[in-house]
């Protein structure tokens, strides 16, 4: 059976020269970098080395990247320590944010009894900035949390706008860049972000690894107590293999940034061409036919299908070896309906079915042609 596996937004790949970064560091060095012998030395000097490399990519000094387990742990060590620490009583943020930043918000303000803002959208999901400029204004000490990329319909946020609007407001800025870390270039010293979160698995690196942009001299607390590991931000024994191979993954992801994005849109707009020309009645959800709008990395597609065929879809698709899915992965175990959908489409559109196609420089256009025919077979049977 054929494989296509288009859910690139979940997890990507790792990529061969990761797997052979972190095989060498899992062999060979792998001292503990909080020892003071020649083994955790090489452990310690290789982890600072990973540091400065990442922060170049940014424009940020070393000191200002926090390892964690990956993005939802940083969205809850910003979130978390802004609250508790930093004298946030307001986080004004969307209904569509991904719910490491909802759920920790929600937990947050049952805690301290803070207040949670959420910002407008348009019918696109797009923000609303001059809401967004209303309820800074309206705030005494407000945590601003919107999401660079949105993980489910890819709508882009102008995040040097928003940045800008919180610094005027004396409001801290935090974003969820797991979904464009890696894509997009991010210069955070013309982007005054306060936090930033990311996650290696999004682009090509292994998972259970990322980091937390923190803005040097925030005040930000940890949020696991233990050692001094992380300059005191995160205690825990670091993962060396897993920062190695992130460290390798967003090296060559932003070497070949431009050739990659050019592959990976064009890969887009084919699927988005030819899935028109086979169901012409097909519309997409949030602003990701736009190009301008949205990342070149994902489709969130609405299949104008019967009722009786919308069970079925993705079972039929993963039969036919096809990897997709309704949304977040983080929430494919649960029956609800995507709240990212539901906050933006119409009761009439949400009988129908929405899928989230998401590619990678591995997409080739072999496989949307196979996809796009199993989708026409589907669609005409």
């Amino acid at each position: 059976m054929k494989q296509v596996y288009l859910d690139n937004a979940a997890t990507t790949a790792l990529r061969p020269e990761v797997i052979n970064r972190m095989t060498e560091v899992l062999a060979n060095t792998y001292g503990n970098a909080s020892s003071t012998h020649s083994f955790g030395r090489s452990a310690k000097a290789l982890l600072e080395q990973c540091r400065k490399n990442i922060a170049i990519y940014f424009n940020v000094s070393a000191s200002e990247i926090v390892f964690t387990s990956g993005g939802t742990e940083a969205d809850n060590l910003a979130l978390r320590s802004a609250v508790r620490d930093l004298g946030v009583t307001e986080i004004i943020t969307s209904k569509i944010e991904h719910h490491a930043v909802l759920h920790t918000a929600e937990q947050l303000q049952d805690e301290y009894n803070i207040k949670i803002s959420y910002v407008n959208l348009d019918g696109c999901g797009m923000i609303d900035y001059t809401h967004l400029e209303d309820l800074l204004k309206a705030s005494d000490k407000a945590m601003v949390s919107l999401m660079h990329v949105n993980n489910e319909i890819g709508n882009v946020l102008d995040i040097q706008h928003v940045a800008k609007l919180c610094k005027e407001n004396n409001a801290l800025f935090h974003s969820d860049g797991v979904q464009s870390v890696g894509h997009f270039k991010l210069d955070l010293q013309t982007i005054p972000v306060d936090f930033l979160a990311a996650s290696a698995h999004k682009f090509h690196g292994p998972k259970g690894v990322g980091f937390c942009f923190v803005r040097k001299e925030s005040g930000l607390r940890p949020l696991i107590f233990g050692g001094e590991q992380e300059r005191g931000h995160r205690a825990g024994t670091e993962s060396i293999h897993n920062i190695v191979g992130m460290d390798e993954a967003l090296k060559i992801a932003y070497d070949n940034l431009d050739a990659e994005k050019e592959q990976i849109t064009s890969i887009k707009t084919y699927f988005i061409n030819q899935l028109k020309k086979v169901i012409p009645s097909v519309s997409f959800n949030g602003g990701c036919e736009d190009t301008t709008k949205s990342t070149y990395t994902l489709v969130n597609v609405c299949l104008p299908l019967e009722p009786s065929k919308t069970p079925m879809l993705q079972f039929q698709l993963d039969l036919k070896g096809i990897a997709c899915s309704k949304g977040s992965a983080c929430q494919s175990g649960s029956s609800q309906q995507s709240h990212v959908l539901a906050e933006i489409l119409d009761e009439e559109k949400l009988k129908y079915p929405s899928v989230r196609f998401s590619f990678s420089v591995f997409t080739t256009t072999e496989e949307i042609d196979y996809t796009i025919n199993v989708l026409k077979d589907i669609f005409n049977a």
